[in-house]
């Protein structure tokens, strides 16, 4: 006995869902939704689309993380830190090179914000520093300097102990010797500041664990024995800052290594001064976080309200404006940030994104009139294998995509829409890992390990192949050089704008088997679009024993390349005899409208899907949608 049905895509904005779904036909996603979405990127509108391929823009020596900083619309620059390195790169141009503090394995817990043309950067185990630019594109790496007057420097200071030993000075001014009744001191105490008797000190030597040299920085009024002392909240003893932002015209510090759930805020329109004076409303602010247990601060963000994101909670500051008297702390939800890497929350559609301390969820966190609070969505609930591990994130507000590299060296891409509710997933692969990623204007820019080393790449129009490169020639040429980049790699090439085979590079080579004036020369990706297995409504009792797609319309939109499996193996289909006035000897020309293929043989396999496409074609492809014409087998 058998029966006909039609199957309907008219859109992917559920992206891939997990393999926990594949028996919930009853869902609305499982209309919208996907098996598997690979390189190809998720369209708020629907459609999907192979993803635009990596042009080829430098090599490192080293991982890379990649940092944005724009000063504005037309000046961007892309940040590329390495090993004690950094890299400026402007329209894809090196302009600069510094020697930075920080190591390898440090850059992946860098925290940072920017202010106009100063990057400020911090590391729980390295001193702050600001990355500026100036008036003629000199760029440099340099101290914070907080505000001083009258000799006192108005940096955080903080009582490190519950039963502070005393300590008593050789003399009120020059260079002194200090002692304290109990073993206070360590070697890295060295360069660090004391406030004591009314004025400062900064240590130049410790001798023993109870003894030191310094040099009075403001006069003491005083030299006898006293409890009533502080030291620098941060220094090489006791830690550095995790997170900075700016909010209300305050600079925010969240966390140090030593005081993890401690926040700090600047005076008012005077970033680097942190004195806390009488309490006045411009006054500077501090405060821990009390609760139940310690969490550990790993980002601020200035949103509607100045949010704090914990290893263990979330919290939102709030007070208009923020003052010493008017400053409110409450906690919102409970679900923790990633700690592993430092992870900088994405501000989208006035939702702020996280990945949950799991390191497995990205979560919306996003303030609700109704309940006048916060709450935490979970937007991986449909797709809860799609993250593992993450490394780096980045959100890219023109095309509404989050990407975020995972440990695996692979990508997993949300199209999120709020107002539409969309948010569709997909994953991008390429031969190697990726490592970093960085949105700036509108390039996509990323760190790559390759077999030949690491790379920069970024992002480009009509590049469909990976650590790509353009060369041209004023004459025709059968063998092209400047590939070295990709010695002994097999690269795919677009020849005067026909796909022409793969290529192995030998000494910075390849040789055509036609001439060409122009190619595209990279590494081959294959885009996988496969939909989830075919599901009889819920009104039959029974599922059949098998079906047969009898065939399929595929509308598709500006491609060039068309490879589809609908039963029996993959094949290209020649979107070229279209196009009724195309000449037969010219490159792919851009198609837009429906493709009906027909299909013979059933399918037994429930949970085979009814068709896939997939190719490694260096030509642009976009699905609108597919509607199939199904014969069941009762």
């Amino acid at each position: 006995m058998t029966g006909s049905s039609a199957s309907i895509k008219t859109n992917f904005t559920a992206g891939q869902v997990s393999q926990n779904l594949l028996g919930r036909g009853d869902l609305k996603i499982y209309e919208n939704g996907a098996r598997h979405l690979e390189n190809v990127i998720i369209h708020p509108t629907g459609g999907v689309s192979r993803r635009r391929g990596l042009k080829y823009i430098s090599q490192t020596d080293k991982p890379a993380r990649l940092i944005p900083f724009e000063f504005n619309t037309e000046q961007i620059y892309l940040l590329c830190l390495t090993d004690n390195q950094l890299q400026v790169f402007k329209q894809d141009e090196c302009i600069a090179a510094l020697e930075t503090p920080w190591s390898g394995e440090q850059l992946f817990q860098l925290n940072y914000t920017q202010s106009a043309d100063t990057l400020l950067v911090v590391h729980p185990d390295v001193a702050p520093k600001q990355i500026t630019r100036n008036n003629n594109e000199v760029w440099e790496i340099s101290d914070w300097e907080y505000y001083t007057k009258d000799n006192m420097i108005y940096m955080p200071f903080y009582n490190f102990y519950q039963r502070k030993p005393q300590i008593w000075a050789s003399n009120t001014g020059g260079n002194i010797t200090m002692a304290a009744t109990a073993d206070v001191w360590l070697s890295t105490h060295v360069n660090s500041y004391l406030r004591y008797q009314g004025g400062l000190i900064k240590i130049t030597e410790v001798i023993t664990p109870r003894d030191i040299k310094g040099t009075v920085v403001k006069g003491l009024s005083g030299t006898g024995k006293t409890s009533d002392w502080t030291e620098a909240a941060f220094s090489d003893a006791r830690g550095w800052p995790v997170s900075v932002t700016f909010h209300q015209n305050r600079m925010v510090i969240g966390g140090s290594r030593d005081l993890p759930n401690r926040l700090w805020m600047s005076k008012s329109s005077d970033l680097f001064n942190f004195d806390l004076g009488k309490a006045l409303d411009d006054n500077a602010i501090e405060f821990g976080i009390l609760s139940d247990q310690v969490n550990a601060i790993k980002a601020v963000v200035s949103t509607r309200h100045l949010l704090v994101f914990t290893t263990g909670a979330e919290w939102m500051v709030s007070g208009e404006p923020l003052t010493p008297e008017k400053i409110q702390l409450k906690r919102q939800t409970s679900v923790g940030i990633y700690a592993d890497k430092i992870l900088a929350p994405q501000q989208i559609d006035g939702a702020t994104i996280f990945v949950s301390a799991n390191g497995r969820q990205l979560r919306e966190f996003l303030y609700t009139d109704v309940e006048q609070a916060y709450q935490a969505k979970d937007l991986t609930i449909l797709a809860n294998d799609i993250i593992r591990r993450p490394r780096d994130v980045d959100y890219d507000k023109n095309d509404c995509v989050i990407y975020l590299v995972l440990e695996d060296g692979t990508v997993s891409c949300l199209t999120t829409y709020r107002t539409e509710d969309v948010n569709a997933w997909s994953s991008l692969k390429t031969q190697g890992e990726f490592l970093s990623v960085a949105v700036i204007g509108s390039d996509i820019y990323f760190c790559v390990k390759r077999n030949n080393g690491y790379f920069i790449e970024k992002m480009t129009d009509d590049y469909y192949s990976d650590c790509s490169i353009c060369l041209t020639s004023g004459e025709p040429l059968r063998e092209w050089d400047g590939l070295s980049h990709l010695e002994g790699e097999e690269v795919v090439v677009l020849a005067n704008g026909f796909s022409v085979g793969k290529f192995v590079v030998s000494e910075g080579k390849i040789n055509l088997l036609e001439e060409a004036t122009e190619i595209i020369a990279g590494l081959p990706y294959e885009h996988l679009i496969e939909p989830l297995p075919y599901m009889v409504n819920g009104e039959q009792p029974y599922p059949p024993k098998g079906f047969r797609v009898i065939g399929a319309r595929f509308r598709i939109i500006d491609s060039k390349s068309f490879c589809i499996d609908i039963g029996s193996g993959y094949f290209l289909y020649p979107l070229k005899r279209i196009h009724r006035d195309a000449i037969f000897d010219s490159p792919p020309m851009t198609y837009s409208g429906d493709v009906q293929i027909r299909a013979l043989g059933w399918i037994r396999d429930m949970n085979r899907p009814m068709w896939r496409i997939k190719s490694d074609e260096p030509l642009a492809f976009t699905l609108l949608s597919a509607v199939a014409e199904i014969k069941l087998k009762e």
